[in-house]
């Protein structure tokens, strides 16, 4: 098992990996395109890490905002183990500022309104094998301003067979990129849009980042991922912009990554849009079929067709689901049992069966509900 030691200055606090320090007194962060340039007391954009005698620590390590017990097709990732269970946690903070965050409770929190939970790296793969868990994954908020937990918490899990999913926006250099994905063995990249100008109005942050992790992710790593594009009505669901970024997905991705377009819900700062309509949805999907791309599918919504696995090869179904249950199963591998077309992904024998259940669980006190 690798070791990392971390060099702690106190309880939750410990030093950062990718930073330098500036000529003019400031240290810099280079984990994320932010760069930001801080005096000392000085925290970054996402809060959680901060400038103390020139130097950048994490202030989050080992402190969680809870932990869950969740369906791995709830990440999403449809591709990964179908029907298993994958324990599921956040930290605080955010390195972008997406106007329309699902999580914007914990997202946006400071590190000290909603962590409540704390374990170390050992203790939560010690976990995951208790709850007979096939994954541990880092969402709720984005694992990049908490990479050195992450990976380490990812390597105490691959010491005992238990892999790491990093459920992210993918918003980091080229730095710090390598290293964090070397941890990894699955990862589910929102896409958010595929315009700079949607990114700068509605995340405060940039495209071209987004999609340097992408091409990263397919072609310099063996780390399984799929892609979610959250739509919503008037700024991302154009036919141009959806037939744009299907373009770029066929063309540098391939047609073997998954991709979800998921509906949106007025949250947050976007509570002026309407839900998604599922026409939409199918639109989207009908435009990524169109350009090449094998596996698409809809979620947030209700649509068999949309959420099942079906075989590039013969149109049979491969895999049913009933919102995060499987039903039919005509797997053989990795092969349709069918025609015999190599389906892509990381399958089992048998499908995991853990359905549609959410298990809320304290790490120091066994399942709460």
């Amino acid at each position: 098992m690798r070791v990392t030691v971390r060099q702690s200055m106190e309880p939750g606090v410990v030093l950062g990996q990718w930073w330098h320090p500036l000529s003019d007194g400031r240290t810099q962060c280079d984990l994320c395109p932010r760069l930001c340039k801080l005096h000392d007391g000085q925290r970054g954009f996402c809060f959680v890490r901060q400038n103390l005698g020139g130097r950048i620590l994490l202030t989050t390590y080992g402190r969680s905002s809870g932990f869950c017990i969740d369906p791995i097709e709830k990440k999403p990732l449809n591709h990964f183990h179908p029907g298993t269970s994958v324990l599921s946690f956040g930290t605080a903070g955010c390195n972008l500022g997406c106007r329309f965050c699902q999580n914007w409770d914990i997202s946006k929190a400071r590190e000290t309104d909603r962590l409540t939970d704390q374990a170390s790296p050992e203790t939560i793969a010690a976990a995951a094998q208790r709850y007979g868990c096939r994954s541990v994954a880092f969402t709720y908020n984005d694992p990049v301003i908490f990479a050195e937990y992450a990976m380490d918490v990812a390597d105490a899990c691959r010491a005992v067979g238990i892999a790491a999913v990093a459920v992210t926006a993918g918003y980091m250099t080229a730095a710090s990129r390598p290293e964090f994905y070397r941890h990894m063995d699955a990862a589910n990249v929102d896409l958010k849009g595929f315009t700079e100008e949607f990114y700068h109005r509605n995340c405060y942050g940039e495209l071209a980042p987004v999609l340097d992790t992408l091409l990263h992710l397919r072609h310099q790593t063996r780390v399984w991922f799929e892609v979610t594009t959250l739509l919503i009505p008037g700024e991302n669901d154009s036919q141009s912009e959806l037939e744009a970024a299907a373009d770029w997905f066929a063309a540098n991705l391939g047609p073997d990554v998954p991709w979800h377009f998921t509906a949106f819900h007025p949250d947050y700062k976007m509570r002026d849009k309407p839900p998604t309509p599922s026409a939409t949805l199918t639109r989207a999907r009908q435009i990524a079929h169109a350009k090449g791309i094998r596996y698409v599918y809809t979620g947030n919504v209700r649509d068999p067709e949309g959420s099942c696995t079906w075989c590039p090869g013969c149109s049979r179904r491969l895999i049913e689901r009933d919102g995060y249950a499987l039903g039919e199963w005509k797997l053989t591998g990795n092969r349709c049992a069918d025609c015999g077309h190599l389906i892509a992904g990381h399958f089992d024998a048998r499908p995991g069966t853990w359905g549609n259940r959410r298990q809320l669980v304290h790490l120091n006190q066994g399942v709460a509900s």
